[in-house]
């Protein structure tokens, strides 16, 4: 069984795209993503509700009826991936994916996406994971190819069945017709990536984030570089570990 989450919601077109996907490479799928919008989450185990119970709410989605069980959970993605491997949802899955987001997951800030901290969740609890993003930039009224990412699902999953358990992939795919997306490479994460955040101390009380691209120039042969040249990128990730005692200094 696979179980299939994201942080964009329930209702969002690109979970549907990935569970359509794991259903074609012939998988049992189960569905569980939150019920609202969990962006930038990183993987948080937080519940949209008091205490710890966390409500579950069965759904059907247009074109998976009777295909997939479906969960619209109070949840964030992480607590949703760690409650899958904890067997919430029925069996411990065999995988977790996590998408696919809208927007691109790239370089080091993929350590606050709520997509990759689902995927990395699982991981440390020993499922191995896969979190697909799709490359759609800051223009809403850009066209979405949720297609061409569900398109690399199969053949990732492949990868990612030959390595050992708990192992974590991030695939970020242009936001292009397939026969435009230039062949998949391995990528190290980058720095910075091509959006950042920016924060402005305001006069009322608040703080304000948004969400802005920058222009840069990318280190060659990261995921955001090959991203831009209209590679599909994958990136091994691990999750918590600590630095190798030999590179500590010694103790007073």
């Amino acid at each position: 069984m696979i179980l299939v989450t994201n942080d964009d919601g329930i209702d969002s077109p690109g979970l549907l795209g990935l569970a359509n996907a794991a259903l074609a490479a012939g998988f049992e799928v189960t569905i569980a993503a939150p019920a609202t919008e969990s962006s930038g989450t990183s993987a948080g185990l937080t519940a949209a509700v008091d205490g710890r119970r966390v409500g579950v709410e069965n759904r059907k989605l247009p074109g998976l009826e009777g295909q997939a069980v479906t969960h619209a959970v109070a949840a964030h993605p992480g607590l949703i991936a760690f409650t899958a491997c904890r067997g919430g949802f029925g069996e411990t899955p065999e995988f977790v994916l996590s998408g696919i987001n809208r927007g691109a997951n790239v370089g080091r800030a993929i350590l606050h996406s709520g997509t990759v901290g689902a995927a990395l969740t699982a991981g440390i609890n020993g499922v191995s994971a896969l979190a697909v993003s799709l490359d759609v930039g800051l223009d809403p009224a850009e066209d979405h190819h949720w297609d061409t990412a569900a398109a690399m699902v199969g053949d990732t999953l492949k990868l990612l069945a030959d390595l050992p358990a708990g192992s974590v992939l991030n695939l970020n795919v242009p936001n292009l017709v397939s026969d435009q997306v230039k062949p998949v490479q391995w990528a190290a994460l980058a720095d910075f990536g091509v959006v950042q955040s920016r924060v402005e101390r305001l006069r009322d009380g608040f703080i304000d984030v948004t969400t802005v691209g920058v222009d840069t120039e990318l280190e060659p042969g990261t995921d955001a570089a090959l991203l831009a040249e209209g590679h599909a990128t994958l990136t091994a990730l691990r999750s918590v570990s600590e630095v190798p005692r030999a590179d500590l200094p010694s103790l007073p």
